[in-house]
């Protein structure tokens, strides 16, 4: 062996010995789990399937709260109905703040109101609850808002004509129009290029955000990011999602009228001119910065969630027709086929309602949760989890806890219905995370399923060209979020309609 070649192994050895001595003795009052490697942390224990599977595989050894380092850095997952309520809720404070996505964190950096952290977090979520509620209460309600998109959805079926169809662009397309009545002020008709533009841009930045290179890149995205890879895509997309937002509040900013606001934007652009003219803030988190990340924020999981669930929602209908039968029935006994559905209608609907939650359940969007950090050090199930650390609610675990559901891998409306056949509550039912932290959009994407469910349902019988027991569930991708396989559907007028 040449004596460099030696020397180099040499220094490595030594490196890599003094890293092992060092690195974990940081961390021992860590919850245990699988010895990390210097560098490379618990790759060697991260299965080909990705992300979620290989955290499930070490929670059978390690039990509800265990740590794995991705790459160099330490995680605590946390797993199970309870222990994820214990810290979510009951020791709210301590969990409350956000970790990153590597994929999209070259984007975010911890501006807007997901991926904030401290004042600018809480700052910017009240502002956001209120301004929401207020355009939801205003001149036309979010379910009015609904209920005009779920018809013009109608219209856009019927002219498909009982053809196959890919679903993908109509679900994104409603869904991306309500909050964009809300943020933008206005709707965007189905063949608006721009609007087009948008969609795709979103469909493939969840995809790739979703992927295993994106998974890859969240162990080692300190040395992976200066190499070709998703995460440039997924930046490169974004970027473009924001110059369109650019454009928008400029657009906005030349025709404020600061005692008439028409959406979201005006009101923050308002709230950025009083503060500026009180200057009683000077660190004040009302600044562009903040209200393009936001509004790129909400533009992206309000239209991923809601879009993604009802595919998976009438892909799961075409593989289970007794189940969408008796669905139609309830939508017949309550409704009729002379009316719009309504949010009231929902309390007289609880097999529908159980459909839809067992939907979300089974859909699973988020499995490993969106990135926690602990703001203090925190003392956990017998554990001191320092200031700063990752933590993983890995929401699966509870929407699969059997504990909760008897056959949780089986899809069964009957998880959310009580022996008398109403809806019953089920605290392993968090598909939008719980806590301070969850989704502030929770009340609108619960709305929009319901009634773009219903008013669908209403007007079409859903048809595919394979046997229901043809049809494969299995994701396309599975890492940050969860994606149905793509499939066709055929939208079919229904006879009474």
């Amino acid at each position: 062996m040449e004596l460099s070649v030696l020397l180099f192994l040499t220094v490595l050895i030594g490196l890599l010995l003094l890293l092992a001595r060092d690195h974990p003795k940081a961390y021992g009052c860590l919850p245990p789990g699988p010895q990390p490697l210097p560098f490379l942390g618990n790759l060697m224990q991260m299965d080909r399937k990705g992300l979620l599977q290989s955290f499930l595989k070490i929670r059978e050894k390690y039990g509800d709260v265990f740590t794995v380092y991705l790459g160099p850095r330490p995680v605590v997952m946390l797993c199970g109905t309870e222990t994820i309520r214990e810290a979510l809720v009951d020791r709210a404070d301590a969990f409350s703040g956000r970790g990153k996505i590597a994929a999209i964190d070259s984007v975010f950096q911890e501006y807007g109101v997901i991926f904030a952290n401290g004042e600018r977090w809480k700052a910017l979520r009240r502002f956001s609850l209120t301004t929401m509620r207020d355009f939801g209460m205003g001149k036309r309600s979010v379910e009015e808002r609904i209920q005009e998109e779920a018809q013009c959805l109608v219209e856009e079926l019927r002219n498909t004509k009982g053809t196959l169809q890919d679903p993908t662009f109509f679900f994104h397309a409603i869904t991306a129009n309500i909050i964009c009545s809300i943020v933008f002020g206005e709707r965007f008709s189905y063949q608006d290029p721009k609007f087009l533009r948008l969609l795709d841009l979103l469909f493939q930045s969840f995809a790739l955000v979703s992927s295993f290179s994106s998974q890859l890149f969240e162990l080692f995205p300190g040395f992976l990011k200066y190499f070709p890879g998703s995460h440039r895509q997924v930046t490169k997309n974004l970027q473009e999602i924001i110059i369109f937002i650019e454009q928008r509040v400029e657009k906005h900013r030349e025709t404020l009228d600061s005692t008439a606001p028409r959406d979201y934007i005006d009101a923050f652009l308002i709230r950025m001119d009083k503060v500026r003219l009180d200057k009683t803030d000077p660190n004040t988190e009302f600044n562009q910065r903040n209200l393009i990340i936001t509004v790129l924020s909400l533009f992206s999981a309000g239209t991923e969630t809601s879009s993604t669930t009802l595919r998976n929602g009438f892909l799961l209908l075409l593989k289970y027709p007794h189940i969408t039968e008796k669905v139609q029935k309830e939508i017949e006994r309550v409704i009729g086929s002379h009316r719009a559905p309504t949010l009231n209608d929902r309390a007289n609907m609880p097999y529908t309602d159980a459909v839809i939650h067992e939907i979300q359940r089974s859909s699973d969007i988020f499995p490993i949760g969106v990135p926690h950090i602990v703001t203090k050090d925190t003392h956990f199930r017998g554990y001191i989890i320092p200031k700063g650390t990752e933590v993983f609610p890995i929401l699966n675990s509870t929407l699969n806890d059997p504990h909760y559901f008897k056959k949780p891998n089986t899809f069964n409306p009957d998880h959310f219905l009580d022996t008398n056949g109403a809806l019953k509550k089920n605290d392993a039912f968090m598909p939008f995370s719980t806590g301070k932290r969850v989704c502030l959009g929770e009340s609108i994407a619960r709305a929009e399923l319901f009634l773009f469910f219903t008013t669908i349902l209403q007007n079409f019988t859903v048809a595919t060209d394979k046997a229901p027991e043809d049809i494969d569930l299995t994701p396309m991708e599975c890492g940050v979020g969860k994606l149905p396989p793509p499939y066709k559907i055929r939208f079919l007028p229904r006879l009474s309609n």
